[in-house]
């Protein structure tokens, strides 16, 4: 939909205006931008609508406020995240997946397992997150594991160490995109090994 203004030399020039679901896509893209470069504290609206390049006003007529907006750019990257990586079983394809995840919206996988777990308004998502993921390490990994503690230990150290490894990827530059799953991959089977019984035990 285009409106209508006059140029200086008197004729009209179109305005092009954004779709509401387009212009809300904009605006959480700027805030994952801005809240993972100075954090949820720091960062204002008046950062977000420049980074947005739009006004406040505008900002305004999509979100209630800036914990709206956190939570939805939270929602969003979990959102991403299931649909790159689904959120029932783990096979040799959820590494990479998570990684392409991870290369496509780092902000948002920053938000989402760095930052939003500093702060105290939204940690009980976190707190949600990491529990369903320890739930399906658990539940896959009780096919390699008999039951017992190190089942439990390896069903949260697993998602942990994946998601700070694949942050601490990320924060070096993404080096080797080829073979990162693999190295990860070959971490997250040394815990597995750990929490093996030892030999005569069960």
């Amino acid at each position: 939909m285009a409106a209508q203004r006059t140029s200086s030399g008197g004729g009209p020039v179109p305005v092009t205006r954004m779709r509401r679901a387009e212009r809300r896509e904009q605006i959480l893209g700027a805030a994952s931008r801005a809240f993972a470069r100075t954090g949820y504290v720091a960062t204002g609206l008046d950062e977000v609508a420049e980074e947005a390049g739009i006004t406040k006003v505008l900002l305004y007529r999509h979100f209630e406020s800036k914990a709206d907006l956190y939570r939805a750019v939270l929602d969003r990257a979990c959102g991403r995240l299931a649909q790159s990586v689904g959120s029932d079983d783990f096979d040799e394809d959820s590494i990479p997946a998570l990684l392409r995840a991870a290369s496509a919206d780092p902000d948002g996988f920053r938000l989402l397992f760095h930052h939003a777990a500093r702060e105290p308004e939204f940690r009980e998502l976190v707190d949600t997150l990491n529990a369903a993921s320890a739930e399906v390490a658990r539940r896959n990994l009780a096919q390699r594991l008999p039951a017992g503690p190190w089942l439990d230990w390896a069903a949260r150290v697993i998602p942990a160490f994946t998601t700070e490894a694949v942050i601490g990827w990320l924060d070096t530059g993404q080096p080797d995109p080829d073979q990162a799953a693999g190295r990860i991959s070959q971490a997250v089977h040394g815990v597995i090994q750990a929490a093996l019984p030892a030999s005569g035990q069960r």
